[in-house]
């Protein structure tokens, strides 16, 4: 379990201490939503569901040891990046109400409007009070973007690291770990990741066992601690140069189709000579050497954790059949599929 948020600035004669707010009777953890428009369904849900299913014996959804609520200023419905809306339960009021408040990001492009100056006051409110503030997906450019962030370490995915590097300078964003928690601050990747950040809460302040029963219904391993890596597109290489990112990005995104250099650095916007340089500068390799070895990366992992044949791995992974990915495999590896997947086999 992720270390205990540091206390040691928060005055108790002033604000009550991080996760000790007044709560409605009963509950033991209270949360309240703010959504931004275009905001990712699948991290509120993952969010929400955790706390659901952690509120109440088995699956009967009643807030008991829990509750939720989505928070507006407008009650307007709040329209998902999928286009589902979420119609918003109460007005803003006092955010001391609320053991956290959570801002669920979504989307990012030129014409993001950002938060309202309603929400923004909400959430300098709610800080002022000492109650924590949690960021989902680019619900941390969010509380960045109204000057929430400033001096806290934040939680960024790795997909959306170089934007944020990008449009925000004077911070450091961890894009190698699935959630943080810095103080009075909690920020998480989104996706999966929001389920096991609000474990982290349920664990917290209502129990273990609740937290793992939510995970175990939702069919999610259990709770990950805040230093798990990120899934992501790196595949081992770590590298916080934003060209090197993208272009490792777009590899990723057409690993079972390879592109070629040339067309990859087309894409992003850089020369062929310019990928190279950076990815020898940063990574010691050339950029086709490590396009080839995410390949046989996502390869050894099929091999070793599912039961496709080897012809679909090969054509999963981008080689022509099984005897093109045996003789690469050999060559980098030393091996050859089918040893590998033998060795699983006994091991």
């Amino acid at each position: 379990m992720p270390a205990t948020p540091h206390k040691a600035n928060i005055d108790r004669s002033a604000k009550p201490a991080f996760g000790t707010r007044p709560r409605p009777r009963g509950s033991r953890l209270s949360v309240g939503f703010i959504l931004a428009r275009r905001f990712t369904l699948c991290a509120f849900a993952n969010f929400v569901d955790v706390l659901r299913l952690a509120a109440d014996e088995g699956d009967r959804s009643r807030p008991i040891l829990c509750n939720w609520t989505v928070l507006s200023d407008t009650m307007d419905p709040v329209h998902s990046s999928c286009g589902v809306p979420v119609v918003p339960q109460e007005r803003l009021g006092d955010p001391a109400r609320f053991d956290y408040i959570v801002v669920v990001g979504g989307l990012l492009d030129e014409d993001m409007p950002g938060l309202s100056p309603a929400c923004a006051q909400f959430l300098h409110r709610a800080a002022d009070s000492g109650v924590p503030l949690a960021g989902i997906c680019t619900g941390a450019f969010m509380l960045h973007q109204v000057g929430l962030l400033d001096g806290y370490r934040c939680c960024v995915s790795w997909f959306h690291h170089a934007d944020f590097l990008e449009k925000f300078e004077g911070l450091n964003p961890v894009a190698d770990q699935i959630f943080v928690v810095d103080r009075d601050r909690l920020t998480c990747s989104g996706g999966v990741s929001s389920a096991h950040l609000a474990a982290y809460l349920v664990d917290r302040h209502v129990g273990r066992a609740q937290a793992n029963k939510s995970l175990h219904i939702m069919i999610i391993d259990d709770a990950q601690q805040a230093e798990k890596p990120q899934p992501g597109v790196t595949m081992g290489y770590k590298t916080r140069d934003p060209i090197v990112m993208r272009a490792l990005l777009m590899m990723q995104q057409n690993i079972d189709t390879p592109l070629s250099i040339q067309d990859i650095a087309q894409s992003i916007g850089h020369s062929k000579r310019q990928i190279e340089r950076h990815f020898r500068t940063e990574l010691d390799i050339s950029p086709q050497a490590a396009f080839v070895q995410m390949r046989l990366s996502l390869a050894r992992h099929l091999l070793t954790t599912t039961e496709k044949s080897i012809a679909q791995i090969a054509l999963d992974c981008g080689f022509c059949d099984s005897s093109h990915l045996s003789r690469v495999f050999r060559s980098n590896e030393g091996c050859t599929p089918l040893a590998v997947r033998r060795e699983q086999a006994t091991s």
